[in-house]
């Protein structure tokens, strides 16, 4: 089958790849770039383990194609950290032991990280709303949502 060529910024860098039309951008994450943190849960758009920020929106990296992400901007788990610091958001899920089996974490991490950039003041409610379409079957959702929570908290006072 006919590869098509792609350029898109990863993570903050220019990267380039040959795809399959039919190739998800799953698929070319985790086998042609090597960025396996995004997880293939459900892989029909149901769990969000593969959720990447793509163009400032959040989407299941499993229902995107590869060949549309040319000139996209894209935000995996893997480029949430600030170098060797983790960011916030995943000290908040260490400390507030909001992961079990792992599977989950990257997709809530990087929705919450889409959530916070835009309402930084985000309530539960509102952290509720937005991580619905994220499931996890090990750790209920109460530590996660604290975990958001202290981590909007500590985001805000670093702002201040």
């Amino acid at each position: 089958m006919k590869r098509t060529h792609v350029q898109a910024r990863i993570n903050g860098e220019e990267r380039d790849f040959l795809c399959e039309p039919r190739q998800s951008l799953l698929e070319i994450l985790r086998e042609e770039l090597g960025l396996t943190g995004s997880k293939e849960g459900c892989n029909n758009g149901n769990c969000g383990a593969c959720s990447v920020i793509m163009n400032s929106r959040v989407v299941n990296a499993c229902c995107v194609l590869g060949v549309e992400a040319d000139g996209a901007d894209i935000t995996t788990i893997e480029g949430i950290a600030h170098g060797d610091r983790l960011h916030p958001l995943q000290q908040a899920f260490l400390e507030e032991a909001a992961l079990q089996c792992g599977i989950c974490t990257p997709g809530f991490i990087v929705s919450a990280k889409a959530l916070l950039d835009r309402e930084p003041d985000a309530d539960e409610h509102r952290i509720r709303f937005w991580l619905s379409g994220n499931l996890c079957r090990c750790t209920g959702y109460d530590k996660i949502i604290r975990a958001v929570q202290r981590a909007a908290h500590q985001l805000q006072e670093t702002q201040a």
